[in-house]
């Protein structure tokens, strides 16, 4: 019997549908960290290629990779890899962005990724970081079988400082645009909070539509960190 890969069944598109998100945070985070055109940008951890293309469309030149099948899609240059081991296929000083998204997560020992991540950024190069927030998802964390170690947010600061990032931010995440766009919402969702665990906000917006009620209280940490240029 052979078996089915990671992405085929946990990012099956019924299951995990392709949409806009990665579009629009693809521009939130350019915009955020003043990612500009022409920068070389580089996800790990790359997945179905959601958000390296979008990112290529912000006016990115992009690099992906991931240990499973590779992308294809024009413009992005993929290559196979398996991070919790490998070296990553490039050289020192390669990228001015890094990213990853629901990676940190699933290594139990993040050391080879964040070595060679900081390996291949250029000096005062960016790393953006997003991983599930312990605190608000610990009831669903471990339904992803692969997730080993969970982070909070003083986990990913203190991660990103000792791995010699400077410039170092970490902070919750809400993952629904209009947050993004309307700080006021943030005190209903603070609300919400109180009274709905992450399975009832799920249930809630299964049953009325409303993507509002999960992503008030499923959270993501954003991290950030710049290599250290006198390095």
């Amino acid at each position: 019997m052979k078996n089915r890969d990671y992405l085929s069944v946990v990012y099956d598109k019924k299951r995990t549908p392709v949409s806009d998100y990665p579009q629009q945070l693809a521009g939130y985070l350019s915009k955020r960290f003043n990612l500009k055109k022409g920068m070389q940008f580089l996800e790990i951890g790359s997945g179905r290629g959601d958000f390296v293309k979008e990112f290529q469309h912000y006016g990115m030149v992009c690099s992906a990779v991931d240990r499973q099948a590779g992308l294809n899609y024009p413009g992005v240059k993929f290559f196979p890899c398996d991070i919790l081991k490998d070296r990553l296929p490039f050289g020192d000083s390669t990228f001015d962005v890094v990213f990853h998204k629901s990676l940190v997560e699933h290594l139990y020992e993040p050391d080879n990724l964040m070595k060679e991540t900081y390996r291949v950024l250029k000096n005062s190069g960016k790393l953006i970081i997003l991983t599930p927030d312990w605190e608000s998802q610990m009831k669903v964390f471990y339904e992803d079988f692969t997730h080993s170690r969970p982070y909070t947010v003083l986990a990913m600061s203190d991660l990103l400082k000792v791995y010699n990032f400077r410039a170092v931010t970490a902070e919750k995440f809400y993952q629904l645009p209009p947050f993004w766009r309307h700080r006021f919402l943030l005190i209903f969702a603070k609300v919400l909070q109180l009274f709905f665990p992450v399975k009832a906000a799920r249930w809630l917006t299964e049953k009325t539509g409303w993507k509002f009620f999960r992503f008030s209280v499923e959270l993501m940490i954003l991290g950030y960190g710049e290599k250290n240029s006198a390095d």
